[in-house]
């Protein structure tokens, strides 16, 4: 199954993923592309792919990817090889709200999750207290911020991010109860069914 978890920059999604896989390792995470510059605290294929921007404008010409945006002036997407981490499980792809928009219109079968700071005042702190942009940079950002929350009544999801922990109870239980669907639980279902009719 597929998840798609997304929201304003600064909103925590990633934070709740990372909490969800702790406590659940089953659940795998796509890694995605960029062409920015990489972060001291960032990791070669475990944060993201860094690639630079003509070889990330290759792989769009050549279709690699099955979502891609231009983000705060840099290149972000997802590969469609990405996808194939999710073919024996759950996979959670973590990206921007474009991205999800894409996604939607790919994957009709995918799981969208839109995560929410408790208030703009709150995204603006939290924002303010990483510490990793300029005042204009963070402008931008809660600019943004205001048309991505348009988005939210598009996701078939909704988390609040005021209380950490709850907030990724939250996340875990959507993707726990998205197992037990009949569209996730048909090939396993289909077996025990046919049992019933041997005599």
């Amino acid at each position: 199954m597929i998840f798609v978890v997304s929201g304003p920059s600064g909103c925590g999604k990633s934070t709740l993923i990372k909490l969800v896989r702790a406590a659940r390792p089953d659940v795998r995470v796509s890694v995605s592309h960029t062409a920015r510059s990489r972060r001291e605290t960032e990791a070669e294929g475990r944060d993201y792919y860094f690639i630079d921007p003509p070889r990330f404008r290759a792989m769009i010409r050549r279709r690699a990817f099955l979502e891609w945006a231009v983000v705060h002036g840099a290149y972000y997407g997802t590969s469609r090889a990405e996808l194939g981490k999710g073919k024996d499980g759950d996979l959670i792809l973590d990206i921007d709200v474009q991205g999800a928009r894409q996604v939607r219109k790919r994957v009709a079968a995918a799981v969208t999750i839109f995560v929410l700071p408790p208030s703009f005042a709150a995204l603006r702190d939290r924002l303010l207290a990483r510490g990793q942009d300029s005042p204009e940079a963070i402008a931008e950002r809660l600019e943004t911020a205001r048309r991505e929350a348009r988005e939210c009544p598009k996701f078939a999801h909704v988390i609040i991010n005021d209380d950490l922990n709850e907030a990724a109870d939250e996340l875990a239980s959507i993707i726990v109860n998205q197992r037990t669907c009949w569209s996730s639980r048909r090939r396993a279902v289909r077996p025990i069914l046919s049992s019933f009719k041997q005599k």
